[in-house]
């Protein structure tokens, strides 16, 4: 769902360098749950072959935060810079919170071109897994 975000941004966005020189930062909420953490290294892990840098950072509570996170992806230097909201519904944190945090940090960054995806919300390959995981519990019974 993560890689359908960035290509569909990509494609919207006409932008046609290899995903190899597209460099990605992935914004979650964050939590004090340590797991939260390592599923999110999990989906940054699997994006890495795919691009040239992928970073995550965090809304709240864990670091590093926005502003560090667009400080860390300016030290790579990116040609185009992708950035995914990390999120389920479009609440408050995707309408409000992520930008309050997000606009000012890329402002004041040298980075020149970024692009925001859709936030993950509601699609069919999250029902499809939805019903995946379900039949796998019915099964194990």
């Amino acid at each position: 769902l993560v890689e359908n975000r960035i290509s569909t941004t990509m494609q919207e966005n006409n932008i046609t360098i290899p995903k190899k020189n597209v460099d990605v930062l992935i914004i979650g909420h964050g939590s004090k749950d340590p797991n939260a953490q390592m599923s999110m290294d999990y989906v940054v892990d699997g994006l890495k072959e795919s691009y040239r840098n992928v970073n995550r950072c965090w809304l709240e509570i864990e670091q590093p935060d926005i502003a560090e996170g667009i400080k860390i992806c300016e030290e790579n230097k990116p040609e185009v810079l992708i950035i995914v909201f990390y999120f389920l519904h479009e609440g408050a944190h995707v309408k409000t919170d992520i930008n309050n945090d997000l606009l000012p940090a890329l402002k004041n960054s040298s980075i020149k071109n970024t692009y925001i995806t859709k936030h993950l919300g509601t699609d069919e390959k999250m029902i499809d897994l939805i019903l995946e995981r379900a039949k796998e519990v019915e099964n194990a019974n």
